[in-house]
């Protein structure tokens, strides 16, 4: 299941994967088929809908990739810094909690 409300909503927009997805070795993101090498379990997207008086609802943006980048305010900052992001492919300065180096002593 997706994120959004216990639905498949991410997984019918193709932002979320199955691990049996990702094993086929080919994904569908960003309306093309991607290598699944290059996937994760979730990749960036962003939509809006429109709800009319009537009920229906019209599907009337999506923006994947790099594109909702400019709602995270952190990256416009480091887009702004002598180096960037500093990355060497995308997003990959991204780090959990968990994840990071062991830090050395700061020089006194």
């Amino acid at each position: 299941m997706g994120v959004v409300a216990r639905s498949d909503f991410n997984y019918d927009f193709n932002v979320s994967f199955t691990p049996e997805d990702l094993a086929d070795g080919k994904v569908f993101y960003n309306f093309a088929e991607t290598d699944a090498a290059q996937a994760a379990a979730e990749l960036p997207g962003l939509s809006a809908f429109y709800k009319d008086a009537a009920g229906d609802i019209f599907h009337t943006y999506s923006s994947y990739a790099r594109g909702p980048e400019e709602l995270i305010g952190t990256l416009m900052i480091l887009d702004r810094a002598p180096k960037g992001r500093n990355e060497s492919r995308t997003m990959d300065f991204v780090r959990r909690h968990d994840e990071y180096e062991t830090a050395t002593a700061a020089h006194r």
